[in-house]
């Protein structure tokens, strides 16, 4: 490999160049000649060390650790103004009580000391793996060095000519190329550990920050037209069911959207808006009309919807317009079911006992326009209520909604030329209506990237955990053989803790699987054994 070239930059990140090590730990034992592990030894040599600058990063750790206690000292100032009482005044322009935005302002602290103590945590762990990668590799190649040193320089066309040879001086030269072939054996492990660890801890850093920059919400509404009370609370609310940190109405995604659509209303529509939030009967009704704007609802269609939700209850709000609850204890590991490979654990999501399933009882293969449709009712409650509460959006009426979801399904199924008797859609049809059904709600395009290797998979992670959590949903497709035979299923990446996703599956139900799931073939956890290995995703673009 001696004056190789990077082959279609394929050395140019972490996930890169520990694949490229990953082929020569395999190769180097094998190599049966000189020249042959000279270019290999070579081939390792070529590729960077890992990068980063240690110090830099903890720092920045302790930087960020400093300012958690002073978050905390929010939280109890106003935590203390709460419990002494609060008259009941109304601020912002929306009408917002003092006292709520004052329970507000506390949580709001306490997320700022998690996100700073979060962040902390995840550059100095970054730091510490990052310094042992960086002497770990340095460390393999000095045995690569001595491994080059050991054979010499090549052998010429002359030397590799020679007719008369030993058998003493072929023995030599196999002893030789033993000894050099396994101390470079022992170095490229060494640099290959490295570059797994550090590719896996650039990776976690970069997932756990921008979880906790997207947590960062009430900062995403960048609006001159709402005052800092309005936008705090409106980042605070959440549905009336589930835990109130997996199910807050608008994501950071709504929320930045919104705040931009306020901004370019006419001052006809924002006195219209303005008089809406005023006089919506509860938190959680206003964060929904904000929901509207930031699908791309206008106005006068706002003002529709309100017409329809107007004074109802948060449960009544949140049954018709959050097609999905996530339960606090959703992810919990209950195991696996023994028979089907499916996990325990798993949350049923259903409107007044209908479940939001394909064929509305699972039974149809309209696995991509089902879960499109799902996907397009979480990010669009204007959409969602003509799903659930019909024309009038009044009913409550588990048949009848049943009726419209699968004519939905049906609908976006012809919509990407989907197979007959409602069976299966090709890639180039499910690109198609993930961009006519998501994509105007969430302001991004989507790009297929098929993955069909762990590699391809753990290359598109971040991009993945990025866009769920900033409440983009993210479309992927699973498949497994069995027998020879293909079977393939349509689901939805809509949530992201920790190293985990979480799946809807138009089954009816989501459920949570770890990244390794993701990437190395556990994807039954989230359907059952016959689909284990992800083999595309549809990201958002920038």
């Amino acid at each position: 490999m001696t004056g190789f070239l990077n082959p279609l930059g394929a050395l140019d990140s972490p996930g890169g160049r520990r694949s490229w090590l990953a082929d020569l730990v395999e190769s180097i034992p094998k190599a049966a000649s000189k020249n042959d592990l000279l270019d290999q030894i070579d081939g390792a040599l070529f590729v960077s060390a890992p990068v980063g600058d240690t110090a830099t990063l903890e720092s920045l750790g302790r930087q960020y650790r400093g300012q958690v206690d002073k978050a905390g000292d929010v939280h109890d100032r106003a935590n203390k103004v709460a419990r002494k009482g609060l008259p009941e005044v109304w601020v912002g322009d929306t009408g917002v009580l003092a006292s709520d935005a004052v329970g507000a302002a506390a949580r709001a602290a306490t997320k700022m000391a998690e996100a700073f103590q979060g962040g902390a945590k995840a550059l100095l762990a970054l730091a510490d793996v990052l310094g042992h990668a960086q002497k770990q590799d340095a460390d393999g190649r000095a045995k690569m060095e001595q491994a080059k040193r050991q054979l010499g320089p090549k052998d010429s066309f002359f030397d590799l000519g020679r007719l008369i040879e030993t058998d003493e001086e072929k023995a030599e030269k196999e002893k030789a190329l033993a000894t050099a072939r396994t101390v470079a054996t022992d170095g490229v492990g060494l640099m290959h550990k490295a570059a797994v660890a550090a590719d896996d801890a650039v990776r976690a850093a970069a997932r756990d920050l921008n979880k906790w920059a997207a947590e960062a919400r009430a900062g995403k509404m960048h609006s001159g037209q709402l005052t800092a009370v309005d936008q705090l609370m409106l980042a605070d609310t959440s549905g009336k069911a589930g835990a109130a940190d997996y199910n807050e109405i608008l994501t950071a995604n709504d929320l930045e959207r919104s705040g931009r659509a306020m901004d370019k209303l006419s001052p006809a529509d924002r006195a219209r808006m303005d008089q809406l939030l005023a006089n919506a009967k509860s938190p959680q009704e206003k964060a929904y009309l904000m929901k509207a704007l930031a699908a791309g609802h206008g106005v006068h269609d706002i003002e529709t919807f309100d017409g329809k939700i107007h004074g109802k209850d948060p449960a009544w709000l949140q049954r018709h317009l959050s097609p999905i609850v996530t339960q606090g204890d959703s992810l919990k590991d209950e195991g696996t079911d023994p028979g089907s490979g499916a996990n325990v654990n798993t949350d049923l999501q259903s409107f007044d006992g209908q479940q939001w399933s394909q064929g509305g009882d699972g039974s149809e293969g309209t696995c991509v326009a089902s879960s499109t449709v799902t996907a397009r009712a979480m990010v669009d409650p204007v959409y969602a209520l003509g799903l659930t509460g019909g024309p009038s959006g009044q009913e409550d009426d588990p048949a009848a909604f049943r009726r419209r979801l699968v004519d939905e399904q049906h609908r976006v199924h012809q919509e990407g030329h989907g197979g007959a008797n409602w069976d299966g859609m090709d890639l180039g049809g499910k690109t198609e209506v993930v961009n006519k059904e998501i994509s105007p709600e969430t302001g991004n395009s989507y790009e297929l990237h098929e993955v069909r290797d762990a590699d391809a998979r753990r290359n598109v992670l971040p991009d993945i955990e990025k866009a769920v959590a900033e409440g983009k949903p993210v479309p992927i497709g699973v498949e497994g053989y069995t027998d020879g035979k293909r079977s393939g299923h349509a689901m939805m990446i809509i949530g992201q803790e920790g190293d985990k996703l979480q799946i809807y599956n138009p089954w009816g139900q989501t459920t949570w699987v770890s990244e390794d799931d993701f990437v190395n073939g556990g994807m039954a956890k989230a359907s059952d054994n016959q689909l284990p290995d992800a083999y595309a995703v549809h990201l958002p673009q920038d």
